[in-house]
């Protein structure tokens, strides 16, 4: 970790560069690809990034502006330990120890429940087990960040959680102290920046009324562009002097609209939308909008707006992963977009950034936990929500667009998932929870907390503070407030659409399954593929067969399904001791024909088995390319099969005979 010995005095705020490396010679492999080297950032290690970034912000002090770049870099890998839990613990101590002023230590917990029992920093065999997975971050004395997933758990059981990872995360604190009495540097001399009392009073003799009229106007946009316009006449009347003290005036005019906006909550209970603290925005959803799609919605919540698309593949869309941990797919995916129209911005398309993957993450979370198996419904399921218009909670609306999209696609979640963005103003003991808060109470207040679930419970949530943390009290009212608020989104959600639709889309693709025996794979595959890829050429489908035998056979119309199914049945299909089949003789020998009942399956007619009567050769009754009828008499121990046409055919005119007396 090393920060700037210059400090950069045109900044407003800490400039923080977290980077967390895999190596993959840590775990003992070669890196995938052409230049066999490490290359872009997965997305695992970019959220990695962010979860270190995110507790280690707040406590960097005021007025610290020197450049600062922390890189955490996994050297050897092993599975006892989820290396993002000590990347957190390193670089807070790495923190620690520095010269750089900070209001630390940090300590990180993971918390894992197995049949309802919590179990602390879980390995990665224990963590497939676990129907929570919960990372909390903190000081000694409060919470700062908490992120993860459970398979609808309660508000209590997650308050218990995150409590009982502050009782480590102290100890963990309590040892970087005492690291930092052993190796140490003296910090850095911040001088905090001064506000301008006398510049404040001026700027607020100009502008208070003009600011408290502006910001009470609904519209975010208009009411955005009035406060520019005000600022631009405070700098105007007031940068004369032949010192330019524009940014000086920015600042204390942003500290006017920060006091008076928090003020408005604390102390008249509203909102800069006119809203009180726990209404939510007005809120409508539709279902079914893009008619080329599989399944898509519009998702609005006041002046967000989700547009979701649920998009169905095959096997062969899976996403690979190649990791530390080793080679993994993943069946569901979910991709955020945040075009710069939708806050009224003029930008490059670039890749996605780390907040979009973070979203898109965290949406996938929450939704992750009613997706069905793949024995349930075996296609891969692709989301993207993109976001035409933002004003706070877009990752929420994410959630609520998602689920209603995956609803119209046909894919059978369970129930349906919503999401809510909780706020915080707190000044002193004063402290009001926001529900559903806009973008500008994300800017202003103390706390970001994102909550997702269903009736039953929670699935995914993410806390970050910008204050010291969040006493018990307050987290508890906030989970409360966040469990209404959820239970009134879901009950609009139903209002458009109930249950998943029973029938997919005419342009999805059809998967049909069928499960063969494992010791027949290797002859629908044939030698090379050369028996599967003529089914394919022959049928127009798409195979794909799993280790246990599963076919998948995906097809645009179930006919080119029902032939294919057909050709793997007849491969793999076995003979039925007793049973009478109708078989074509492929080859004549002197003691009998061998006759094929079904492709790729023969049998031997002996010569005493063609007829009732004695004969001397065989084609006297039979010959190469005959159809006939034949009774399996016997398989034997190594699969050998023996056939008899004659009893085939006394079997057959007794049936006769009955038929004719009925």
């Amino acid at each position: 970790m090393v920060a700037d010995k210059t400090e950069k005095k045109i900044l407003d705020f800490s400039p923080l560069t977290i980077d967390y490396q895999e190596k993959a010679y840590s775990a003992g492999k070669i890196p995938g690809g052409f230049f066999k080297r490490e290359g872009r950032p997965s997305e695992k290690e970019i959220l990695t990034s962010r979860l270190i970034d995110r507790p280690i912000r707040p406590l960097l002090p005021k007025g610290f502006f020197y450049e600062t770049q922390g890189i955490v870099n996994v050297l050897s890998y092993g599975d006892e330990n989820i290396a993002d839990i000590l990347a957190i613990i390193s670089m807070s101590a790495a923190f620690t120890i520095s010269d750089i002023p900070f209001n630390g230590p940090v300590g990180a917990v993971r918390i894992g429940r197995i049949a309802g029992s919590f179990v602390i920093n879980p390995d990665l065999r224990e963590a497939e087990e676990c129907d929570l997975d919960l990372v909390v971050a903190g000081t000694e004395d409060a919470v700062l960040m908490v992120e993860g997933e459970g398979q609808e758990i309660t508000e209590a059981d997650l308050l218990e959680a995150i409590w009982l990872a502050h009782q480590d995360i102290k100890r963990l604190c309590t040892f970087q102290k005492k690291l930092q009495t052993i190796v140490t540097k003296e910090k850095r001399t911040i001088t905090p920046p001064v506000v301008d009392e006398e510049l404040k009073k001026v700027v607020a003799d100009i502008s208070m009324e003009k600011i408290k009229s502006a910001i009470t106007i609904p519209d975010k946009l208009r009411r955005q562009k009035t406060l520019d316009e005000i600022l631009s006449e405070a700098i105007e009347s007031l940068n004369t002097g032949e010192t330019d003290i524009s940014r000086e005036i920015g600042s204390v005019f942003n500290d006017i609209e920060r006091e008076l906006v928090r003020g408005m909550v604390l102390n008249e209970n509203i909102r800069v939308d006119g809203r009180r603290p726990e209404e939510i925005r007005k809120i409508s959803c539709e279902v079914g909008i893009l008619p080329r799609t599989h399944g898509s919605a519009l998702f609005v919540r006041g002046e967000t707006q989700c547009l979701a698309v649920t998009t169905l593949g095959t096997a062969e869309d899976e996403q690979r992963i190649d990791s530390l941990e080793g080679e993994s797919s993943k069946t569901f995916m979910l991709h955020y977009n945040f075009p710069p129209f939708s806050v009224g911005e003029v930008k490059p398309l670039r890749a996605p950034g780390r907040r979009e993957i973070g979203h898109g993450m965290l949406a996938e979370r929450a939704l992750k936990a009613v997706i069905p198996t793949k024995t349930e419904f075996p296609y891969t399921i692709r989301v993207v929500s993109d976001i035409l218009e933002s004003n706070g909670s877009s990752s929420m609306a994410t959630v609520c667009g998602g689920c209603l999209a995956l609803m119209d696609a046909g894919v059978p979640i369970k129930t349906h998932v919503a999401g809510i963005a909780m706020g915080l103003i707190k000044e002193g003991d004063r402290v009001v929870i926001l529900t559903d808060i806009l973008g500008l109470e994300d800017h202003l207040g103390d706390m970001d907390f994102k909550m997702t679930g269903t009736d039953k419970g929670i699935t995914a949530f993410q806390l970050d503070t910008k204050i010291g943390g969040i006493p018990h009290e307050v987290m508890e009212k906030a989970l409360e407030q966040a469990r209404q608020g959820r239970l009134y989104i879901l009950s609009k959600m139903r209002e458009a659409i109930v249950v998943p639709r029973e029938n997919l889309a005419p342009h999805a693709p059809r998967i049909y399954t069928m499960q063969i025996k494992q010791d027949k794979i290797r002859d629908v595959i044939g030698t090379g593929g050369k028996v599967i890829r003529g089914i394919v050429e022959q049928t127009g489908v798409k195979i794909d067969i799993n280790d246990s035998g599963l076919i998948n056979i995906a097809s645009p119309d179930g006919e080119s399904a029902k032939k294919a199914m057909e050709i793997i049945s007849s491969i793999t299909a076995e003979v039925e001791l007793g049973k009478i089949y109708l078989g074509k003789v492929k080859r004549i020998v002197d003691f009998g024909a061998f006759v094929e009942v079904f492709p790729g399956t023969e049998g031997l007619l002996h010569i005493s088995q063609i007829s009732d009567k004695r004969i001397s050769k065989v084609t006297d009754e039979i010959n190469e390319g005959d159809e006939v009828l034949v009774k399996v008499i016997e398989v034997d121990k190594f699969g050998r099969i023996r056939l008899s046409r004659k009893e085939a055919m006394r079997e057959h005119k007794t049936v006769k005979r009955t038929e004719k007396a009925l």
